[in-house]
């Protein structure tokens, strides 16, 4: 909770500072929280609902998100990607997703996911668990 405002410099720097500390201290098993809690449903809800989707099939101004985990990169062929996001060579594990949310220009340069303020990378591990546990 905060009690002032942060300015943007301090919110960035708190957000990496809040990665950094969650990849370096965190049990590999923070991700695989079950996802069905509220407060991995609220954390989806708050930073990724407005353009993404857990339903198949269902594009928004982002891809749908169902079953993220364990697929290529760019490869939904009902959604268009950024041509970057196309050509990252990668499939989506729980790091990926989390560093993504916490700063996507980080990992894919050139996508079009527009900058929201970005996440903790508590919150992104929280709606990580939640996609996994939505794609079941």
């Amino acid at each position: 909770m905060q009690s002032r405002p942060q300015s943007p410099q301090g919110t960035w720097l708190r957000a990496i500072a809040g990665a950094v500390a969650l990849l370096l201290t965190a049990p590999a098993s923070l991700a695989q929280q079950p996802g069905s809690d509220d407060a991995a449903q609220q954390a989806f809800n708050n930073s990724c609902r407005t353009c993404h989707s857990v339903k198949e099939g269902d594009n928004r101004l982002g891809p749908n998100l169902n079953k993220i985990v364990g697929r290529k990169a760019g490869s939904l062929p009902d959604y268009n990607y950024s041509s970057s996001m196309k050509e990252a060579g990668f499939v989506w594990d729980q790091d990926k997703l989390t560093r993504f949310m916490v700063k996507p220009d980080e990992v894919v340069s050139g996508n079009k996911m527009q900058p929201y303020g970005g996440v903790s990378a508590e919150e992104a591990a929280k709606v990580v668990a939640y996609l996994q546990a939505a794609s079941r």
